[in-house]
């Protein structure tokens, strides 16, 4: 298996948008250590939301220092690597130095530079080459904010690098770009995994503003001895290359076979699929799936994605709960039959993606009346954002020509709501595992630092000595599987249609960027 010996140690590195979690393991994937610590995210504007880049490099040497103080024998550590939340990173001057604010990922400031890109080119076009239409969180649109408004820290600027790189350079890795993460960016090409000269061109942009493109769990260096005491790790362990937090977390899931599928549930919600070649479909670009490289070499993915996931439940816990322990409205909810009593709930509190990309989207209820309740209103919550997987997981099966969906590996903090992985089982009519990793998308990166160090052979090899152990959630009865079918097919998917006009009346009259956040 190892050119190491089985007490080697692997770190992971999780660069969050609320959190930032560091996690040590053994080569079969035993835990030995766990640090978090809550990322602070500025709002310095409705519709913007930032980090500070040297509050999060700071955090992330905090981070690194309380996993690493666990560990008895720190020399045994062989190799860390860093997954980061996508589309966000640090554009840095000649000497490395932050030039401008680290932009959220899920930062809405990019509107006019969304349209200038896109008349170049269009998002058929652009979905084709990249898997993804241009949207305001793509990287592309966030460097084309910061050419056009700060104009004099951009003259400055000579590189972009993503959070998950970056932390690595510093730590003493080679400037690089890791291909989940570059799929984010709207400029990566998926059938040559390279950057497309066109798309650059059209975003002012240049290869030499980016590192070299790696594949995930390729050594791209070595701990410094500047990483080495700003972290306590061993000087000269191996860097590895990690990426997008969503794939990596599927890699932990072992999420990485043609057909594999992963949901990964936390404030937004990805379903993935692996892949091993991208779907030439043209006609994938008028849904919300994108795809992009996995961080299994060579690879691929198909992704949908739910932006307001654990977000509606915090939402409903504020609005229709009264701030009352998530743990006291699920168990209430437990107890309202399948249906909610024909109340249903649309998350698109932030955007649609599916089965459209519809950045004017708006979340909605229907089915309320006089005799509705709160533990009714909350189940509903928890079925819209079922019924919005599953149209993830029926349009990524028919444009990849693959049987219907029926084994899922879940993983993240909501997943550990028995409740609301019930009702997805019962509505995908699938069985679900929940993996009890703790930190899955930590674990993950760990995994890459192992191949990066050479304890791993390949992608493969990772996942088969990596042990994980999942509970299995089975559909609920056929009567329950029946009702949610009928709702699903009658109604839900009808409802984005329904409601579309109405949402893009309303966002003119009280556009999203001016809401606040009340």
């Amino acid at each position: 298996m190892s050119t190491h010996t089985p007490d080697a140690i692997l770190l992971g590195l999780d660069v969050g948008t609320t959190n930032v979690k560091a996690v040590a393991i053994d080569p079969s994937g035993n835990q030995l250590a766990l640090a978090s610590r809550p990322q602070a995210i500025a709002y310095p504007r409705p519709g913007w939301a930032e980090h500070d880049p040297e509050a999060v490099w700071t955090l992330a040497c905090e981070v690194l220092r309380d996993a690493i103080g666990q560990i008895a024998n720190s020399s045994r550590i062989v190799g860390i690597a860093v997954t980061s939340m996508g589309e966000a990173g640090v554009t840095l001057d000649r000497d490395g130095q932050p030039t401008g604010p680290l932009i959220a990922w899920f930062d809405r400031r990019t509107g006019q530079q969304v349209a200038r890109f896109s008349a170049q080119a269009d998002d058929r076009r652009l979905h084709a080459i990249t898997g993804s239409p241009m949207q305001p969180i793509l990287t592309a649109a966030k460097l084309m904010w910061l050419q056009d408004n700060d104009p004099v820290a951009w003259n400055r600027t000579e590189r972009f690098l993503n959070v998950s790189a970056w932390i690595a350079h510093r730590l003493g890795a080679d400037p690089a770009q890791d291909m989940s993460l570059a799929s984010r960016t709207g400029l990566f090409e998926l059938s040559t995994r390279r950057w497309h000269p066109e798309l650059l061109a059209a975003a002012n942009l240049r290869e030499n503003h980016f590192g070299s493109l790696s594949e995930g769990g390729t050594r791209i260096g070595s701990v410094s001895r500047f990483g080495s005491e700003a972290t306590g790790l061993p000087i000269g362990a191996a860097i590895g290359m990690a990426g997008h937090d969503h794939v990596v977390g599927a890699f932990a899931a072992g999420a990485i076979g043609r057909g594999d599928a992963a949901d990964s549930i936390g404030t937004a919600e990805g379903l993935l699929v692996a892949l091993d070649a991208p779907i030439a479909d043209p006609a994938i670009c008028e849904t919300g799936i994108t795809q992009g490289a996995h961080v299994a070499p060579g690879r691929y993915y198909a992704l949908g994605a739910v932006y307001s996931a654990g977000a509606s439940i915090a939402w409903a816990q504020r609005a229709i709960g009264s701030n009352r322990p998530v743990s006291d409205l699920i168990a209430e909810a437990g107890h309202i039959p399948a249906g909610s009593y024909g109340v249903m709930f649309v998350p698109h509190l932030q955007l649609a993606m599916l089965p459209h990309l519809d950045l004017e989207a708006r979340g909605a209820f229907i089915g309320l009346s006089t005799d509705t309740k709160t533990a009714a209103t909350f189940r509903a919550v928890l079925e819209g954002l079922a019924f919005e997987g599953r149209i993830a997981w029926d349009l990524i099966a028919r444009f990849a020509e693959l049987d219907r969906i029926t084994d899922v590996r879940v993983l993240g903090g909501t997943a550990q709501s028995d409740l609301l992985v019930a009702i997805k089982a019962s509505v995908a009519n699938a069985q679900h595992h929940v993996l009890q990793l703790e930190q899955a998308t930590a674990v993950g990166a760990a995994m890459l630092a192992g191949m990066a160090a050479g304890v791993y052979r390949d992608a493969d090899d990772a996942v088969t000595q990596v042990h994980t152990q999942s509970r299995v959630i089975e559909p609920g009865p056929a009567d329950e599987i029946a009702t949610y079918e009928t709702m699903y097919s009658t109604v839900y998917r009808n409802l984005y249609g329904a409601l579309r006009p109405l949402s893009h009346s309303l966002t003119r009259l009280f556009p999203i960027e001016s809401s606040g956040h009340a």
